[in-house]
């Protein structure tokens, strides 16, 4: 039987290539979308076993409600990939308050969620695959050069990461990874690479082997600094 995978934001921009990378490689994949219209309609575009799920990251008690429903018409997720982010410009004495911890429920909370009701299921399994889209902005190796908001949001993303790895059997491997500069509506037009590019390490940490590796943070399938 194929896998299953769930991709968050995954009706457009790096997420909807991962999608479409994990459904050409034969998994069967839940796009995860905050608008389900917009995610049928990028569901509708791709060559596979491609369904879209309604997903809203912003409110944890609506978010569990829509994994249950989830869950009850869907076979077991064997492959998480969190993926969705909202980026909100700013210092940390500039930037509003009410963006920044609408950052926080988005980038962190609502992975803390999904992470907490789908990999015990992995765990019994004993198979599971964790992928966590972070960004060199949430190294402290680079900087955390980012706007504030994000930086901070991604820094705490990598060490649900780290530390979750660190509690699980080698069946079960989290990860995370910086995807580049990529020209999506976050990333720009004038980012150097394309979304395909962007989903590369993505796919790859979504796919590996039994003897891949767990708990760390990768660009272009290479280790780098937290």
């Amino acid at each position: 039987m194929p896998k299953t995978a769930l991709v968050t934001g995954g009706n457009r921009g790096i997420g909807l290539a991962i999608v479409q990378g994990l459904a050409a490689k034969g998994y069967r994949v839940l796009l995860g979308s905050r608008d389900l219209n917009a995610g049928e309609k990028a569901a509708a575009q791709i060559t596979g076993d491609v369904k879209a799920v309604q997903l809203d990251l912003s409110e944890n008690t609506v978010l569990r409600t829509q994994v249950k429903a989830m869950l009850a018409d869907s076979e077991d997720i064997d492959v998480l990939v969190n993926n969705a982010a909202i980026l909100l410009q700013g210092n940390l004495l500039e930037v509003p308050e009410t963006d920044f911890y609408d950052s926080v429920q988005t980038n962190f909370l609502a992975v803390f969620e999904l992470t907490r009701l789908l990999v015990p299921d992995m765990v019994t399994r004993n198979y599971g695959r964790v992928v966590n889209v972070s960004s060199g902005w949430g190294s402290f190796g680079e900087g955390l050069s980012g706007p504030a908001a994000y930086s901070i949001t991604k820094a705490a993303l990598n060490a649900i990461t780290k530390s979750i790895s660190q509690s699980l059997p080698d069946t079960v491997k989290v990860n995370s990874l910086c995807p580049g500069w990529v020209r999506t509506r976050m990333g720009g037009a004038s980012a150097d690479r394309s979304p395909e590019e962007g989903a590369e390490t993505a796919i790859w940490l979504a796919t590996l082997p039994e003897n891949g590796p767990t708990g760390g943070f990768f660009r272009d399938k290479q280790s780098i600094e937290w």
